[in-house]
């Protein structure tokens, strides 16, 4: 599939009425880059976009949160995708304009396969899509940015398959013989290069599968690893992985980025592969600026007590080459919160 049928770009120029404070300065020293997963899925179709017509409680807590922080950069996870319609509304009704450049595609999740992925034995269903969902797009990803994305040069990984990754953890003993078709990431991997006066970033976004919800052969435990590890490949430059276009290979050496996501996997706790997290944090070309909020350390997620409980599992890291000015995890203290996960940002000298 071509980007231009595969990728939905938004490029909404922010109205003359925005103050300057919302624009990108030229000369800015540092920017903000963050990640939320807002939690900004609905069970039906079309629902986000619905809700995101009028006044929304949630939303308008969510865009609270965003507008205390004010990042420069942001990625959403757990954003239904719904081509140009819900982020547009997101940055007009919500956000009052601050991004006027935004980036979505399409994402795995609610896809159907048309193959029997959960094994019982019929067809069709959240547990038969590339990605568990009940409808195409749901728990996908927006990019909000202050500053121009280079459209021509975004690269996604929606399609690649699971098996042409060497020495994969694929359970075919679990999938049979429908093994060789299955696509490995659970949403979409996205290289997006954003022009930061005249300096590439390189904003490489993604939410791999949670480690759980599955039986003894540890289907999406091992998916999520494997999914962390095309990002810790990509960034390491690995010649077999291919994007949507057919071009191969990963990212260029000396390439400045940033990682970012949901990547549903915390160093030490939870359930998912040992060691699945270290395959990007142990690379030599990240950097990990270990964000912390007073009275929750490096958690980012408020799961259930006992179990999973606090855990860290929302990353911004960036490539060694850029300096780290700050970071954080936003941990209000309110009663309710918009979302299970908390924003976590760093100030990056670019």
């Amino acid at each position: 599939m071509s980007r231009l049928v595969a990728v939905t770009v938004i490029l909404a120029i922010a109205s003359a009425g925005c103050s300057s404070t919302d624009s990108a300065p030229d000369d800015a020293s540092s920017i903000r880059v963050a990640t939320f997963n807002a939690s900004l899925n609905r069970p039906a179709a079309g629902q986000l976009v619905t809700d995101l017509t009028g006044e929304n409680a949630q939303a308008r807590a969510v865009a609270d949160t965003i507008a205390a922080n004010s990042p420069d950069v942001l990625l959403i996870n757990e954003f239904d995708y719904s081509g140009a319609d819900a982020v547009a509304l997101f940055n007009d009704n919500y956000l009052d304009q601050r991004y006027p450049y935004s980036f979505t595609a399409p994402v795995n999740t609610g896809v159907d396969s048309g193959l029997d992925l959960d094994r019982d034995g019929a067809l069709g269903g959240p547990g038969d899509a590339w990605g568990f969902g009940q409808f195409p797009g749901q728990y996908g990803m927006a990019l909000f940015s202050k500053y121009p994305i280079d459209t021509d040069s975004v690269r996604t990984f929606q399609n690649f398959l699971w098996k042409d990754m060497p020495d994969s953890l694929l359970p075919r003993e679990h999938y049979g013989d429908v093994s060789d078709a299955l696509r490995l990431s659970s949403k979409s991997h996205w290289d997006v290069p954003i022009d930061v006066n005249g300096k590439t970033l390189h904003v490489l976004a993604s939410h791999p599968t949670p480690p759980s919800f599955d039986g003894p052969e540890d289907r999406n435990g091992k998916r999520n690893h494997d999914e962390i590890r095309l990002s810790a490949e990509y960034i390491s430059g690995a010649d077999y992985l291919y994007d949507d276009n057919g071009v191969r290979g990963g990212l260029e050496d000396g390439a400045s980025f940033v990682m970012l996501g949901d990547q549903n996997s915390d160093p030490v706790d939870g359930d998912s592969v040992a060691g699945a997290i270290a395959q990007v944090l142990d690379l030599p070309r990240v950097q990990d600026p270990a964000p912390t909020s007073d009275g929750h350390g490096t958690d980012t997620a408020d799961f259930a007590d006992p179990n999973p409980g606090d855990l860290r599992v929302d990353y911004v890291l960036p490539s060694e080459d850029l300096t780290v000015v700050d970071s954080q995890v936003y941990w209000p203290d309110l009663p309710e919160h918009p979302s299970d996960h908390r924003l976590v940002w760093a100030d990056l000298e670019i």
